[in-house]
């Protein structure tokens, strides 16, 4: 039968898709359904598709060259179908292209759905578009289809987006718009309207009874209402489920185990803001009661219940209880009692066996398993630092028996090297249950931290001064000589090199260098520092000299004590100054006021100091504390008979004083405390005398303490033979005790005093614990004063501040920030300009 047209048209109108067929003439023929035609396949193709391959959408028609079909018949309408399946198309048809005999040649034409490019929006900052790219990107992707069901989820994805922020009625409307850029591709333009934030006016508690709701509301932290004055008040669901866990499990902590949230509902009042009441069932208070221990055989019941320390009759609280038997972070729980001991396998499961009215009996069933021995202990991840530098830092060793407060003691260790990313640094334990053994494997994140400091500023009548300097924290001396070792620098051993240079030419020069090796000869922790510096300073001429230069050298030993823990660090060093002054007229003055100005001055000193330390992380501590004494004393050379003590031959102050006697004494104290998440509280502590063997010698004019200010000049060493000690929301010049009268001419000089104490309790919060830049907040409240005498001491007689501050700390620059306070005791009169603030640079490092 020859067919010169061959329409489908009828059969893909039963089938709901069409089939057509190229016509040389205007005549259609009628087909006899009943009566059929066998086909063979001669071949197949594709119009129509941009994105799908051509192959893939004939192999999905289930139609293959060679194929014998029938039509009118079922083959055609079932590969139709196969297409429309996919959901690629928006139109499909399967058309004849010629037959020749009884083979047919078939064509299948598509019309692909648009595809997506690209999105904008409308009614939203720039700077939440990325976090919108993320929701959107969840519900189509570039190059994918657009379907109304994606457009519609993508949007109340946005939606959502905002209701978490708090904009309950926001709107989203999105538009697909044809993008001319690229063929048969659309845009997306979602319309943002976020309404207005909607705030919480009131959270009710029904049903309580024992708390009050005011504190009830206190434990939502995320939901607050909008008469709080420093916490916005938004609705977000997500957090807002949160709260109300937290109002259930502060119950828990006060003995109502039982105590949960019946109901709640949210609705809004006649201002449109929100109103929550929540719906308590607050149940019976319970309490502890018996405790009895089984499976311990190690540690009898007396010596657990002391870790324990909950006694009975205490307020049952489920979470205290599980802080005292595993999870205790001061490492004083049951676990960390045999785990220290090698018990890596413990485990204690307490059980309650009565519940008798308001009061609990527990039984604690105890595992104590075998000993675990270490293996190996491995290191990875230093790719820079020698691995010995490393090792000689961890406190767990292979044939010791475990100790989890040695691994978190070597992780302590690990951290205040300062070479390493802290957030990165990972500990794993895996075990071998079989040989009873564990190996410690420490996973380390090197993070640069050597410094650069290169700078020029203005120092007023010095003109400009230049600085540079360079600190190598982790420096290999050993290979100092070795080419293949410069990376670019020898580096990995661990070792200190500072080397610093400033001047502006002419008025002022100072150099200094030191090299700290933490490990002397390697087996021992003992510490050898050497340091020298040169500082000049000239601000004169030569008819009026006002001349200063000090040349110091020091070397000083240290190492770990194993008495009373091996927390503390015992240094002794030796000092070796030569002060030499030519018309100087600054700051060194008697207790009687009179200026030493001329003349050699020797200092010879040794410098004890007994410290321990449990900080965390130098940068940015959060928990532990640095406790610091240090005695520094000189020969009593007087009393000694090394020098003349008769009064008739010390007819001036620079004989009197040419070989300075004294003894000195500093404590300083940090405490670092978590208050809550990564808010850390900062207590603080600093204390200095400087006392005299002799009174008929009297006080030294060197070595005092002057208060105030940023303390930066201290470091910048343009003068030495004094201490500066910062003391924020002050400048030196505004408190009393930096001067002294003139005995001759009765004005007010600048002078340094014997005694001082500041205190500081400081807040920080840190933005960025990222080791190439730790950026952290803070507020401060600080008090401080100098004294003359031991006589005129008194501890509560403090100039106090308060303010605000930040710091960012880069590895090659050091810490940068900034302090503003505010002083409560200044005399407004005194003050410069009567400002009663001040605001401090910090470049470097952190002043004292």
């Amino acid at each position: 039968m020859r067919l010169s047209a061959f329409l489908l048209s009828l059969l893909c109108l039963l089938s709901f898709s069409n089939l057509t067929a190229q016509s040389d003439s205007l005549d259609f023929p009628v087909y006899d359904y009943s009566n059929p035609s066998e086909y063979e396949i001669g071949a197949i193709s594709v119009q129509g598709a941009f994105f799908a391959e051509q192959t893939a959408i004939i192999g999905v028609t289930g139609l293959s060259v060679g194929d014998q079909i029938r039509i009118p018949g079922p083959d055609i309408p079932r590969a139709i179908k196969n297409l429309w399946r996919l959901r690629l198309f928006t139109d499909v048809r399967i058309e004849q292209e010629k037959t020749i005999g009884d083979v047919i040649f078939l064509t299948v034409r598509v019309t692909e759905r648009p595809r997506f490019l690209r999105h904008s929006y409308t009614g939203v900052k720039q700077g939440k578009h990325e976090d919108l790219n993320e929701v959107v990107n969840g519900y189509i992707v570039r190059g994918g289809i657009v379907t109304e069901d994606a457009k519609i989820n993508a949007a109340e994805g946005v939606r959502r987006y905002f209701i978490e922020k708090g904009y309950l009625d926001t709107k989203v409307d999105v538009q697909e718009i044809v993008d001319t850029t690229r063929a048969n591709s659309v845009r997306l333009v979602f319309d943002v309207d976020k309404m207005d934030r909607v705030k919480i006016d009131k959270i009710n508690f029904i049903g309580n009874t024992a708390i009050k709701d005011k504190k009830l509301r206190k434990q939502m932290k995320e939901t607050n209402l909008k008469s709080k004055i420093f916490k916005s008040s938004k609705f977000q669901p997500a957090l807002y489920k949160d709260d109300k866990q937290a109002v259930v499990d502060f119950y828990n902590t006060l003995g109502y185990r039982d105590a949960r949230i019946l109901n709640d509902s949210i609705y809004r009042d006649e201002d449109g803001d929100l109103v929550i009441d929540i719906n308590m069932n607050e149940g019976n208070q319970y309490y502890f009661r018996n405790i009895t221990w089984k499976g311990n055989s190690i540690y009898n019941d007396e010596a657990l219940a002391r870790v324990l320390a909950i006694e009975k009759g205490d307020v049952f609280n489920n979470n205290e209880l599980q802080e005292r038997l595993s999870f205790s972070q001061t490492n004083s729980d049951v676990s960390s009692l045999y785990m220290d001991n090698g018990y890596l396998f413990f485990s204690v499961d307490p059980i309650e066996v009565a519940i008798d009215g308001d009061s609990i009996d527990l039984e604690m069933r105890i595992f104590e398993g075998p000993q675990a021995t270490i293996d190996k202990v491995v290191i990875n991840g230093n790719d820079r630092t020698h691995e010995h530098v490393i090792r000689r830092e961890v406190f767990t060793r292979p044939g010791q028996k475990f100790s989890r407060s040695d691994i978190i003691r070597s992780q302590r260790q690990i951290i205040g090297l300062g070479y390493f990313n802290q957030e990165a640094l990972g500990i794993e334990t895996p075990v071998n249950p079989d040989r009873g053994t564990v190996d410690i494997i420490y996973t380390v994140e090197e993070k640069p931290s050597d410094q650069l400091e290169l700078s020029a500023g203005w120092g007023g009548r010095q003109g400009i001064i230049g600085t540079l300097g360079v600190t190598f924290n982790n420096f290999s001396l050993r290979n100092l000589f070795n080419r293949e070792a410069w990376h670019p620098l020898p580096q990995g051993d661990g070792q200190r090199l500072s080397l610093r240079a400033q001047t502006n030419g002419t008025f002022f020069q100072s150099y200094n260098a030191s090299l700290t090796e933490p490990w002397l000869g390697g087996k021992r922790p003992t510490s050898l520092t050497v340091s020298a510096f040169y500082n000049k300073y000239n601000i004169g001429n030569d008819v009026r000299p006002n001349k200063l230069v000090i040349q110091q050298a020091a070397v000083s030993f240290g190492t770990r004590l194993r008495w009373p823990d091996d927390n503390f660090v015992f240094r002794a060093g030796v000092n070796v100054q030569i002060l030499s002054l030519d018309g100087w007229n600054q700051r060194f003055r008697t207790d009687e006021g009179e200026q030493i100005s001329t003349g050699n001055f020797n200092n010879f000193s040794g410098q004890f100091t007994l410290a321990r330390s449990t900080a965390t992380d130098p940068i940015f501590p959060r928990e532990g504390s640095n406790i610091e004494l240090t005695v520094k004393l000189t020969p009593p050379y007087r009393k000694l008979g090394l020098v003349d003590d008769d009064p008739e031959n010390l007819k001036t102050t620079a004989e009197q004083f040419r070989f300075l006697e004294y003894h000195k004494w500093r404590l300083n104290a940090d405490w670092y405390t978590p208050i809550a998440g990564k808010l850390i509280l900062k207590t603080q502590a600093k204390i200095g005398f400087l006392g005299a063997y002799d009174d008929l010698v009297g006080v030294s004019p060197f070595e005092r303490f002057e208060l105030g200010g940023d303390g930066i000049n201290n470091q910048q060493a343009q003068f030495a033979g004094v201490d500066i000690v910062s003391l924020r929301g002050y400048e030196t010049s505004e408190l009393p005790n930096n001067f002294i009268r003139n005995p001759t001419t009765g004005a007010r000089e600048e002078t340094a005093a014997p005694i001082f104490s500041k205190y500081t309790v400081e807040l920080r919060y840190p933005i960025s614990l990222n080791p190439s830049s730790t950026i952290f907040v803070l507020a401060f409240a600080q008090g401080g004063n100098s004294w003359r005498s031991s006589r005129d001491f008194n501890p509560f007689d403090l100039r106090r501040s308060v303010g605000f501050g930040a710091r960012v700390f880069l590895p090659m620059f050091g810490t940068l920030g900034f302090d503003w306070g505010y002083g409560f005791d200044k005399d407004a009169e005194r003050a410069e300009n009567g400002n009663l603030t001040t605001f401090n640079i910090i470049l470097g490092f952190e002043p004292e």
